[in-house]
C-alpha cells in the first residue's frame, strides 16, 4: 500500500511567507515553515498581518487547512481549491466576502491585495472582497508597501498582459487612511472586485526596449488634515518634474479621517490614520512599461508636504534609472504569472538593480523548489543599458476551477 502521507515543501523564516503560500495554493503542494521569527525575544511566531492573511486565505479556498504551533513559530498547510467568493462559502453579506483587519497591523492593505489578485485569475468565481476594520491602511507605509493608488495604476493594468481584462478588475476606495501611531491601525474601507478569471494566462513577451516616459500621472492625497497639503505636494514635484516631461497632471483627494471605536465601555471613538502623502506613475511609450513611486509622511510626523513631494519626484526618477521593464514593487508578480502560464517560454527585460535583490534571488528559488523551470539570463545586447533578459518557462498551472473550452 502507498504511503499517503503529504511530502511537504520546507521552508524557514518569515520573510516571502504569503508569497509561499500563494505558490503553494497554486500549485497544490503542501508546505512546512519553521522558525518564523524564533530568535525574537519578545514577539515570536506569526505577526497579527500574517494570522489576519492565513484567515483570509481560509475564506476564498475551499479544503485548505493549517496547523500552527503553541508558539507560533511553525506552520503546516495544506491548499485547497480556489473558489473566490461563493454564497456559504465565506461570502456573508451578498456576494462580497468581508474581511476585518485588527488594529495591531501593521503593513498596508496592498499587502493582502497582491496575494489576492494572484489567487485571482484562478478561481472558480469572481473574487469579491472588502477589507475593513481598524487595521485597514490605504497608504504606503514604512514597512514598504506601496498605497492603493499605486497598485491601481501601475499594477492592475499589468494583468492585461497576461490576457486577463484590467477593465473587469475594479479597486474601490471608500474610506482613506494613512498609519496611526507607531505604524499601526489605519481604519480605512477597500473593496476588491476581480472578475478576470481565466482558463491560462498568456505568454508574456516584454523583452522591448523600454522607450522614453511619456506622461506622468500621480494622485496627492491627505487624511484628516489641511487639504492645502495637496497642493503644495503638487507643486514642489512639479518643480522638478516639469522640466522633464510635458505632460504631467496630479489629482489632489482629501478625506476626513476614519472613525475607530476606542475599545472602553463608555463606547467613544477617535479620529485614526491623519497624514498625506502622494503617489506618482510614469508610463513609457512603450506598451506595459510603467514606473512608480510613492512616500508618505511617517507616523510621527516631522516631514513637511515640500519634502514628500520632492523625496516622490526623485524616487520616481531613481525607479526610471534602474531601467528594465518592470520596477521592483511588480517584478516578483509578472515573474510568479510567468512561471504559473501556458507551456512556453517568456521574455521580460529587468535592469540588474532590479534582478539582483535578495526579494528577486529568494523568488527565483521558491518557484524552483514549488517545481517550476530555472531562468534563463543573457544580457541586452542592443544597446549600453546593462539591462538582462529573463526567459521564463510556463509550467501550465491552470484553473481546474473552469472547463476548458
Amino acid at each position: 500500500m502507498a504511503d499517503s502521507a503529504p511530502d511537504f515543501l520546507r521552508f524557514t523564516g518569515h520573510r516571502s511567507f504569503t508569497r509561499r503560500l500563494i505558490l503553494s495554493t497554486l500549485t497544490g503542494r503542501p508546505v512546512h515553515i519553521s522558525k518564523i521569527r524564533s530568535s525574537s525575544p519578545t514577539n515570536p511566531g506569526l505577526a497579527h498581518h500574517e494570522i489576519s492573511f492565513l484567515r483570509l486565505l481560509e475564506a476564498v479556498t475551499n479544503g485548505s487547512s493549517m496547523q500552527i504551533s503553541y508558539t507560533g513559530t511553525t506552520i503546516t498547510y495544506h491548499p485547497g481549491l480556489i473558489t473566490g467568493t461563493i454564497a456559504g462559502q465565506g461570502a456573508s453579506e451578498g456576494d462580497i466576502i468581508e474581511h476585518s483587519l485588527p488594529p495591531t497591523v501593521t503593513r498596508g492593505i496592498t499587502y493582502f491585495l497582491l496575494p489576492l489578485c494572484l489567487l485571482a485569475p484562478f478561481s472558480k468565481a469572481h473574487m469579491n472582497v472588502r477589507f475593513s476594520g481598524a487595521g485597514v491602511i490605504t497608504s504606503a507605509t514604512e514597512t514598504g508597501d506601496v498605497s492603493v493608488d499605486t497598485f491601481r495604476t501601475a499594477i492592475l493594468p499589468l494583468f492585461g498582459l497576461f490576457g486577463i481584462p484590467p477593465a473587469r478588475i475594479e479597486l474601490r476606495v471608500l474610506q482613506r487612511s494613512c498609519a496611526g501611531p507607531g505604524g499601526k491601525g489605519g481604519g480605512g474601507v477597500v473593496e476588491l472586485r476581480f472578475a478576470s478569471q481565466v482558463r491560462l494566462p498568456k505568454t508574456l513577451h516584454l523583452n522591448r526596449n523600454p522607450g522614453r516616459v511619456k506622461r506622468i500621472r500621480g494622485v496627492a492625497y491627505s487624511t484628516g488634515v489641511s487639504a492645502s497639503n495637496n497642493g503644495r505636494m503638487i507643486h514642489s514635484a512639479r518643480e522638478i518634474l516639469n522640466s522633464l516631461v510635458s505632460d504631467i497632471h496630479i489629482a489632489a483627494q482629501y478625506d476626513q479621517a476614519p472613525l475607530v471605536p476606542t475599545g472602553d465601555k463608555s463606547g467613544s471613538k477617535r479620529r485614526l490614520g491623519i497624514g498625506y502623502g502622494l503617489s506618482l506613475v510614469a508610463e513609457s511609450n512603450s506598451v506595459g512599461v510603467i514606473y512608480s513611486a510613492d512616500v508618505v509622511v511617517p507616523p510621527s510626523g516631522g516631514q513637511v508636504p515640500e519634502d514628500i513631494g520632492k523625496q516622490c519626484a526623485y524616487q520616481l526618477l531613481e525607479t526610471i534609472s534602474q531601467g528594465g521593464c518592470v520596477t521592483q514593487s511588480t517584478a516578483s508578480s509578472m515573474m510568479i504569472l510567468m512561471a504559473m502560464g501556458s507551456e512556453d517560454v517568456g521574455r521580460i527585460r529587468i535592469g540588474k538593480r532590479v534582478l539582483g535583490t535578495e526579494d528577486m534571488v529568494t523568488l527565483a528559488r521558491d518557484l524552483k523548489t514549488f517545481g517550476a523551470s530555472s531562468w534563463g539570463l543573457r544580457d541586452v545586447t542592443e544597446d549600453e543599458s546593462g539591462d538582462i533578459i529573463v526567459s521564463v518557462k510556463g509550467s501550465g498551472v491552470g484553473n481546474v476551477g473552469r472547463k476548458i473550452a
